[in-house]
């Protein structure tokens, strides 16, 4: 991706101050080299129908928003608050509950909930083209509050997830990914490695025998026992961002169950992910939230 144009909160809060200024930046944001029509796919200016903020092809005559095609298509939220929420979940990285962007934006409980919902699934599409390279640590956490054996650990009734963290030449972490998954059986361990990590990359895990089929899947594994005082190093990086992870759930959404848990991984992921682009981050998630499907309500609900 183009590097994104870096922007502060004044600057931001100078910029946006309308819903005719937030609608050219999207647009020029979606179709940088002239206006692509969604049903014939000519690039051409449109006739612009003002009074309706719609965009008319000259060709098919097919008329379509600025925001069709994206998380915000048919949305009555206006364009200046979707921007803001943007700009404080992309921001902020402690997280925004919707309570706090319902209180910040002036938006009900339940459409502040269903847009943060939204943009975090623009930002876990976004994070599928990332697949871990290189050295990797590997390891299964568990989010949640058990529900009745009180075990810790793998005989847990906690949500099982499974992670990994690539690290750079200095052994510093570069690109984290965070699944979660029904167990923690070989196979479950095997199809997240593939999914998630290139063939040929080295992967660091504990001693748990599951991590062993990643021999047998065209990974270099390195299974050792976690001894944090005689082998400080072995996964110390995953276990401090997976750290990072719970205080992240715990301290802003105070705990969260397994149904949507994968989504609020996604937007720690895609912070973590992209903490080297300072300022850039509200246009980055913009032009994630551009490109990403609609979430539909029902697949939240049901």
């Amino acid at each position: 991706m183009a590097k994104q144009e870096a922007m502060s909160l004044l600057e931001f809060q100078e910029r946006f101050h309308d819903e005719d200024v937030c609608r050219e930046h999207l647009y020029k944001m979606r179709w940088p080299e002239g206006f692509v029509c969604p049903k014939c796919g000519v690039v051409d200016k449109p006739f612009n129908i003002s009074s309706r903020n719609l965009y008319q092809c000259k060709h098919c005559n097919h008329q379509a928003s600025v925001t069709a095609g994206t998380v915000m298509e048919k949305t009555r939220i206006p364009l200046i608050k979707w921007f803001w929420a943007m700009f404080l979940m992309s921001t902020d990285k402690r997280g925004c509950s919707a309570i706090q962007i319902s209180n910040e934006l002036g938006l009900c409980y339940s459409t502040a909930w269903f847009l943060c919902h939204r943009i975090r699934s623009a930002m876990g599409e976004r994070d599928t083209e990332y697949i871990l390279s290189g050295h990797i640590e590997a390891d299964d956490a568990f989010f949640g509050a058990p529900t009745s054996n009180g075990k810790r650990g793998r005989g847990t009734d906690k949500s099982v997830v499974l992670v990994g963290l690539s690290l750079n030449e200095k052994g510093n972490p570069e690109h984290i990914k965070m699944q979660v998954a029904p167990d923690v059986k070989g196979e479950t361990v095997a199809a997240f490695a593939a999914e998630n990590i290139a063939q040929g990359s080295t992967i660091s895990s504990d001693g748990y025998v599951s991590y062993n089929t990643l021999d047998e899947k065209g990974f270099i594994h390195d299974g050792r026992i976690c001894d944090p005082v005689n082998d400080p190093e072995h996964l110390k990086w995953l276990h401090i961002v997976v750290s990072n992870a719970k205080a992240f759930i715990l301290g802003t959404y105070h705990g969260l169950g397994s149904k949507h848990l994968q989504r609020y991984l996604d937007e720690f992921c895609y912070r973590f992910n992209r903490r080297k682009f300072t300022l850039q981050h509200f246009n980055r998630t913009l032009f994630a939230c551009a490109l990403a499907s609609r979430l539909p309500y029902a697949e939240l609900t049901r």
